[in-house]
C-alpha cells in the first residue's frame, strides 16, 4: 500500500430520495457526510418520475457542505466516485441540455404494455444469451422504447440516453459514459462482449447511436470544469470515474467481490446476491455485471423490512415499536411451533405468478400474536431460501453471506436467516455500503491499492458473524419442504382471488 498525506475520496450517491456526497479518507472512515433530499412526481398511478436538474442542484449543495466541514479538503480530494439509482432514463441532446426535463425511475411500470407484447412475441430462452436478464418494466431499454413511442420529440432531439449518475457525472465533466453495472440491467447490453446489443436495439427499435460508451467502475471519466469547480466548491481538474449502479457499488461496499460469497440486502424488500464467473440464465433470475468484473446471479423479494411494517401496522396499528415487535417474536420458538407465513404482499417481481398472495398457514389455539410476529420473520427467510437454493448451481456455492441495509441492524433475524441457510453471516461495521463502494473504486484507481481487492480488504471491515444454530437449523430443514408445497399449491387461487376482487 502506498502512503501518502492526508488523501481524501469524495463518493456521491444519487439515491431515489436524495443525493449524498460523503468525503472518506485514506483508511477507509467516512470523514463528513451530507444529504439533499428530492421529490418523486407520480403523476399518475405507476408512474415515478424525477427532474435530473434536482440531482445536480442536490450534488452541488452536498458537495459544498461536506467540503465546508473540512477545510481545505477540496485540495486533498485525490479522486471522485459516484454511483446512483439504476435504470433511470435521461435524455440530452447535442448541447447538453435536457430534451424531457424529467425522467422515469427504476420504480416505474408505465412499460408494462411494452414489457407483455415483448414477452408475447419472444420466448425467454431465445433472448436470454443476449440480455442475461428477463424482460421486466424495470429495465432501461423498455423506457427507452416507452419515450420513443410516446415523447418522440424529446427522444429524436435527444444525442445521448443515459442513466442517473452519468447525469451528474456529465455535469461534472462534460463527458458522457456509462459503466458495465448500469449497463448489463438495461436489456440492451451482450453479457458476453459487454457492448452495445444490436440484436436487441433493433428488436426493441432502438437507435444504438445515442446511447454512450461502456466503461468499467474503475475508469477515470474525466475531470471536474472550471464550470463543474464553480459550482461545488471542488477543485478543477479533479479525476472523476465511470462510477457505477447503487446496487452493485453497495454489494462491493459490503465486501462481497468473490466467488463463494454473496450478499443479502434486506431493505423494504430482500435481494440475495450471488457472485459467480457467469451470468444464470433462468426466467426468474436476474444478473448484474459487478464492479470487479464478475457476475452477480440475483433474485428479489418484494417482501422483505416491508413484512416487518405491514405486521406492525396490521396488529398493533404502529402503536408497539419495532423493538418490542421483534422482542415478541424472540419469545416463540424456533419454528413458530408450526406455523408458517407465505410473505408474498405485494405479489413478486418476476415468474408467472406476479399476482400471488401472502398468507399464514398452520394457526392453531396455542397460537399468539409472538408466534404471528416470529413466523413473518422465518417466513421472508423461507422465501429467500428458496432462491438461494436457485441461485446455487454446480461449481457455485456460497460459503458466506454479508448482511447488509437494514436488516443487518435486526439481530434475531439474522439468528434467523443463519441457521435458515446453514451458512455464516457477517455483518460490516459501516453502514453505508454504497459510499464505501465509492471509495473502493476510487482508491484503487489512484493508486492507493495495487488492485480492487486489496482495497476492498482494507476498507470493508466486519463487526461480527454470526453462525448458525444446529438445533434451528434442523427445525428449519423439516419446515422448508412443506414451504416449498404451500408456494407451488396456493398458486392455483391467486386467478380466482383477482377475479374476486374484479367483481366487487
Amino acid at each position: 500500500m502506498r502512503t501518502t498525506m492526508e488523501t481524501f475520496y469524495l463518493a456521491i450517491d444519487v439515491g431515489t430520495g436524495s443525493v449524498r456526497a460523503a468525503l472518506v479518507d485514506s483508511r477507509g472512515t467516512i470523514r463528513s457526510m451530507a444529504a439533499r433530499e428530492h421529490e418523486q412526481i407520480v403523476e399518475r398511478y405507476g408512474w415515478s418520475e424525477q427532474r435530473p436538474a434536482d440531482w445536480w442542484t442536490g450534488a452541488t449543495h452536498a458537495i459544498r457542505e461536506v467540503l465546508d466541514k473540512l477545510p481545505g479538503a477540496a485540495a486533498k480530494i485525490a479522486a471522485i466516485c459516484a454511483c446512483g439509482q439504476m435504470h433511470g432514463s435521461v435524455l440530452i441532446d447535442a448541447d447538453g441540455e435536457l430534451t424531457l426535463n424529467t425522467a422515469p425511475l427504476w420504480n416505474d411500470k408505465r412499460t408494462l404494455s411494452q414489457v407483455e407484447a415483448f414477452r408475447a412475441s419472444h420466448a425467454s430462452k431465445a433472448y436470454l444469451p443476449r440480455t442475461a436478464n428477463p424482460a421486466t418494466p424495470a429495465w432501461f431499454g423498455f423506457k427507452l422504447q416507452w419515450l420513443k413511442q410516446h415523447r418522440p420529440d424529446a427522444y429524436e432531439r435527444a444525442s445521448t440516453l443515459f442513466m442517473p449518475k452519468d447525469y451528474v457525472n456529465f455535469r461534472l465533466t462534460g463527458e458522457r459514459a456509462c459503466d458495465w453495472t448500469d449497463a448489463s440491467t438495461s436489456f440492451l447490453m451482450d453479457p458476453a462482449s459487454r457492448t452495445w446489443s444490436q440484436t436487441m436495439l433493433d428488436m426493441l427499435g432502438l437507435d444504438r447511436r445515442k446511447l454512450p460508451r461502456i466503461g468499467a467502475p474503475s475508469d477515470v471519466l474525466g475531470a471536474v470544469t472550471r464550470a463543474a469547480a464553480a459550482a461545488t466548491g471542488l477543485r478543477e481538474g479533479t479525476p472523476v470515474l465511470v462510477g457505477g449502479g447503487d446496487y452493485p457499488v453497495s454489494v462491493l461496499g459490503s465486501g462481497v467481490c468473490t466467488p463463494g460469497l454473496a450478499s443479502d440486502i434486506t431493505g423494504t424488500s430482500s435481494i440475495i446476491t450471488v457472485i459467480a464467473d457467469t451470468p444464470m440464465l433462468h426466467p426468474e433470475v436476474s444478473n448484474v455485471a459487478t464492479c470487479e468484473g464478475l457476475w452477480g446471479r440475483f433474485m428479489l423479494l418484494d417482501s422483505g423490512g416491508d413484512a416487518v411494517r405491514w405486521a406492525r401496522r396490521a396488529f398493533h396499528e404502529n402503536a408497539l415499536s419495532y423493538e418490542a415487535v421483534a422482542q415478541k417474536a424472540a419469545s416463540a420458538p424456533v419454528g413458530a411451533e408450526g406455523l408458517f407465513f407465505l410473505p408474498y404482499l405485494s405479489g413478486e417481481r418476476l415468474g408467472e405468478h406476479s399476482n400471488s398472495r401472502a398468507q399464514f398457514f398452520g394457526i392453531a389455539a396455542k397460537h399468539g400474536l409472538a408466534h404471528l410476529h416470529r413466523a413473518v420473520l422465518e417466513g421472508v427467510a423461507f422465501g429467500v431460501r428458496r432462491h438461494i437454493s436457485l441461485l446455487q448451481s454446480p461449481g457455485v456455492r456460497i460459503e458466506r453471506l454479508v448482511a447488509a441495509s437494514g436488516g443487518a441492524k435486526a439481530s434475531l433475524w439474522l439468528d434467523i436467516k443463519a441457521s435458515m441457510y446453514r451458512t455464516p453471516i457477517l455483518v460490516p461495521a459501516e453502514v453505508e455500503c454504497g459510499v464505501m463502494g465509492c471509495a473502493i473504486l476510487a482508491a484503487s484507481a489512484h493508486g492507493q491499492f495495487a488492485n480492487l481487492a486489496d482495497a476492498v480488504g482494507a476498507f470493508a471491515r466486519f463487526e461480527r458473524e454470526v453462525q448458525p444454530d444446529p438445533y434451528a437449523s434442523d427445525i428449519y430443514d423439516l419446515m422448508m419442504p412443506i414451504f416449498d408445497r404451500l408456494y407451488l399449491h396456493s398458486q392455483q387461487f391467486y386467478d380466482d382471488l383477482d377475479q374476486l376482487s374484479s367483481s366487487d
